[in-house]
């Protein structure tokens, strides 16, 4: 038996059981699965936060903190103690039930939560829906994409899905940046649905979407960045390993030789599986990739986006009170140009004081890329464990709607190498 040519290029593979399926169905698949493995994330997230001190950005950066009130009246951490096992979220949450009744799930810790689900869930699901349609091998409800899509494929349906996520969540950014935990312990608001409703219809529309256009460019490169990474490590390089590795008859070990000349006898062609720890390693490697390679995207954009909420907290702070209406007895004031004009105005001109701003700083901090990519490292550390984890749920979920019959079979000279 002669050894395979070894060339880079992955050979055609021939799926078994392959047929036509219906639209409706693969559209159901799709969002199920994007939904299961956003809840799936954000409860493998929790967990991980037992190990970091700070809570645990997973796929993207949680848009509102959902323990940032718990933390704001606990004594311990207001009084800034060292670090210990009590300031961790499980203990810091049993003190905020303790105080305030277990009505602080519903009305302070849930509302953030779902909140964050919700955009998770519209991400993936937008995301599997637009590289179904850009690329159709994707658009098969199989365990295993092949051929794998092409990186810039893979970039384009992250860019859609990221900017979808940035418009559903614009409320949520705005809220977070508003948010001040002192109203709430004065009573101002009685849990976080209250403080939503009349905050959004406080600032409207215009105070929504300010700052938009930066969140559109983080979460539109940024999640492009991450799925091109993960898709290409999980698919190309995973394809082109095996197909390198376990395609060579003289580099096999002795027992896929053994196993190769076992099956000489019955018909067909012979068959090998590569371990089965070697899918997974390159899933964890994916993980691992497409979370710096969003980090180096997103995190010099948050920077600068930091600088700027805090402009618009200013703007919003300093905007003149409505006027009243004038009651009957009193005269009718001079008519006056609308406050919208000059409030629009200022919200346009925060983009330019912001650069300013961050000029400045970076001058101060010895150049624009070290002020750029402060705590890059520590940030990014951070991230991996649970994207990692999180991308290994959304594989296992996305796996468990797809049909078992599906297999692929790259052809080698002689054998052929089987991925079930």
């Amino acid at each position: 038996m002669s050894a395979g040519d070894g060339s880079k290029v992955l050979p055609p593979a021939a799926r078994e059981g392959e047929g036509a399926v219906n639209t409706a169905k693969k559209k159901q698949e799709n969002a199920s699965t994007g939904a299961s493995a956003a809840t799936i994330r954000a409860l493998s997230a929790r967990m991980f936060a037992f190990y970091f001190r700070a809570p645990v950005k997973a796929f993207f950066r949680a848009r509102v903190d959902y323990m940032g009130y718990a933390r704001a009246i606990n004594p311990r951490i207001q009084a800034g103690e060292p670090w210990s096992y009590r300031q961790l979220s499980p203990f810091i949450l049993a003190h905020a039930i303790r105080t305030h009744g277990w009505s602080f799930i519903p009305n302070q810790v849930l509302p953030p939560l779902l909140a964050n689900t919700a955009v998770g869930a519209v991400l993936y699901t937008t995301y599997l829906n637009t590289l179904g349609l850009m690329h159709e091998p994707s658009s098969r409800a199989t365990k295993r994409v092949y051929p794998p899509p092409p990186l810039e494929t893979a970039f384009k349906a992250g860019f859609v899905a990221g900017t979808v996520q940035s418009l559903l969540a614009a409320p949520l950014d705005a809220l977070q940046v508003r948010f001040q935990a002192k109203e709430m312990m004065e009573g101002r608001w009685g849990n976080m649905w209250q403080y939503a409703h009349a905050k959004t219809k406080e600032i409207g529309a215009r105070g929504v979407f300010a700052g938009w256009t930066l969140s559109f460019v983080r979460d539109s490169i940024g999640f492009g960045a991450f799925f091109a990474a993960f898709e290409f490590v999980k698919g190309q390089c995973f394809y082109s390993f095996v197909s390198n590795v376990y395609g060579f008859y003289d580099k096999l070990s002795l027992f896929q030789k053994t196993k190769i000349l076992g099956q000489e006898a019955t018909p067909g062609r012979p068959e090998i599986k590569p371990h089965y720890m070697l899918e997974p390693t390159f899933i964890l490697m994916a993980g691992a990739a497409a979370s710096i390679a969003q980090s180096v995207v997103q995190h010099p954009i948050t920077r600068i986006q930091d600088v700027h909420y805090g402009r618009l907290e200013w703007i919003d702070s300093h905007r003149p009170p409505q006027a009243q209406p004038p009651s009957a007895t009193e005269p009718k004031p001079a008519a006056t140009a609308p406050p919208k004009r000059n409030a629009f105005s200022m919200y346009a001109s925060a983009y330019r004081k912001t650069f300013k701003e961050c000029a400045a700083l970076a001058r101060r901090s010895g150049g624009l890329r070290a002020w750029l990519y402060k705590d890059f490292l520590v940030g990014t550390l951070r991230q991996v464990p649970s994207t990692s984890a999180g991308l290994i749920a959304f594989e296992v979920i996305r796996r468990k709607y797809a049909m078992d019959e599906e297999v692929v079979r790259i052809h080698k000279d002689g054998y052929d190498i089987l991925l079930v």
